[in-house]
């Protein structure tokens, strides 16, 4: 084994590509545990802010959130005054694993120079799909990712005298953007190619948010694949055209989902997964690599239900992750040992949960199970403002074993999806599950949670060994 700058008495040098969740959680933690004199800490980010929350991003652009600096939980002079050297805008263009190195370059003047490094933490995030078409980079059209692309689509809806908006995209970043350009008094049109709204969502879950998003003034497009974008002598968007239609538009935005950003690691030749994202070991350790850590949306996870692995972009595995690395690069030990595949969201009343596996998950990992759907409300239904909600179980066949949860509903229904997610990390049957003492009262839910509902029909389901899905 390679002796190590701290084993010859020096200070070790970590260096950290990605200034957001998971690069300056890693930073943070190992500064907490080893102090200046044992560890230099240089962390490169190529944008102008650190330690966000991208996912509070439709919150301020809807108007929910007074401003950027809202969203930031640590700014860089924070992050300085705490003993790391951090370089915004600066780019980290190629990573040398031989040579213990990366190369950087000043996004604003061009100039590149080389960092060398005793740990390297990769926290490069993910980066949204821009598709390749016509009009794809024309004025007007944007992702929505990170602060500076956030504060560009602010910046566009103020100079925008039209108010027609087209989403391209129905996941969680396109409703969370119709409903924030719904509150913006805009006309909004979401173009989706799947058959429903929400694909982490099986279709006849969907189904309920096409409804509701019906419902709240938001035309869905369903089965419409976008061809191209149209501009117009001005050389800004216009209309957005699919293989069927064409919609009007003065400002639209990229909601397809986002990519690892691995191309550094995968120049560099280190290994990614089936979803292009890095592979770690449980101490988010690169595989093959003893001084190279990775964590957040650029690396694939391990789901506890399926075992296999997956990509999952959610700003709570990247600081779990983050505390991870920090952790074990400061010389303490931690792990992070999966998911479940855990999700909220919503689109203005309406909540959007899901945990554990879709049908089309199970089947396609050889898991035979049984499904139930029941209508339930969020309270006791007699109490004033008890709402309606709907959820649906997935249980394995023989074993009982709860498989996935989703939900759909207005208030009080997205976090009961918790007690789904605690079940699957436990290994609960839904048998098991039935008996499970949860809080009752008559403002907080009925005798029999919905959860709990669900779960006496899984598992009177299971025991009575109906036909096979």
């Amino acid at each position: 084994m390679t002796m190590t700058g701290a084993a010859r008495g020096a200070r070790e040098k970590l260096v950290v590509i990605g200034g957001d969740a998971a690069g300056m959680s890693a930073a943070s933690q190992a500064r907490r545990l080893r102090g200046p004199d044992e560890l230099e800490i240089v962390a490169f980010e190529r944008g102008h802010f650190t330690s966000y929350s991208a996912c509070g991003i439709p919150y301020w652009v809807g108007g929910d959130v007074a401003g950027r600096d809202e969203l930031i939980a640590r700014t860089p002079e924070e992050h300085r005054a705490r003993g790391i050297d951090l370089r915004l805008r600066t780019e980290v263009v190629e990573i040398d694993v031989a040579g213990r190195r990366v190369r950087a370059r000043d996004v604003d003047g061009g100039a590149e120079y080389w960092t060398s490094y005793d740990k390297l933490v990769i926290a490069t995030g993910a980066r949204p799909i821009r598709p390749r078409m016509p009009g794809v980079d024309a004025p007007g059209v944007h992702g929505v990712q990170t602060l500076d692309d956030g504060q560009a689509l602010l910046d566009t809806l103020a100079r925008t005298r039209g108010r027609r908006a087209v989403v391209v995209g129905a996941g969680y970043i396109g409703v969370e953007m119709a409903e924030a350009l719904i509150n913006r008094g805009y006309e909004v049109t979401v173009v989706n190619r799947g058959s429903e709204p929400m694909s982490t969502l099986d279709p006849d879950m969907g189904r309920l948010v096409h409804e509701a998003m019906t419902g709240l003034g938001i035309t869905m497009v369903d089965d419409a694949e976008v061809t191209k974008i149209l501009t117009g002598d001005d050389g800004r968007v216009r209309a957005v055209a699919t293989d069927r239609a064409e919609f009007p538009a003065d400002v639209v935005v990229l909601g397809i989902g986002v990519r690892p950003e691995t191309g550094l690691a995968r120049a560099a030749g280190l290994p990614l997964g089936r979803h292009g994202g890095l592979l770690t070991d449980l101490s988010m350790r690169v595989r093959g690599h003893e001084d190279i850590w990775a964590g957040g949306d650029c690396v694939e996870v391990l789901d506890l239900v399926s075992g296999q692995e997956r990509h999952i972009a959610l700003g709570t595995h990247a600081n779990k992750h983050g505390q991870v690395i920090g952790t074990n690069v400061g010389g303490g030990y931690a792990t992070f040992p999966g998911v479940v595949g855990t999700a909220v969201s919503k689109v203005c009343d309406l909540e959007i949960a899901r945990t554990g596996l879709r049908e089309k998950d199970a089947r396609r990992v050889g898991l035979r199970f049984e499904t139930v759907t029941i209508e339930s409300t969020s309270r006791a239904g007699y109490y004033p403002g008890a709402s309606p909600m709907t959820v649906k179980m997935l249980a394995e066949r023989r074993t009982g074993r709860l498989l996935g949860v989703q939900i759909v509903g207005r208030e009080g229904a997205a976090k009961r999806v918790d007690i789904a997610a605690v079940a699957l990390t436990a290994g609960l049957t839904v048998e098991q599950m039935t008996a499970l003492d949860l809080g009752y009262a008559p403002p907080f839910s009925p005798v029999w949670d919905p959860v709990l509902v669900a779960a006496r029909k899984a598992a009177a389901k299971v025991r009575s060994g109906t036909p096979l899905h």
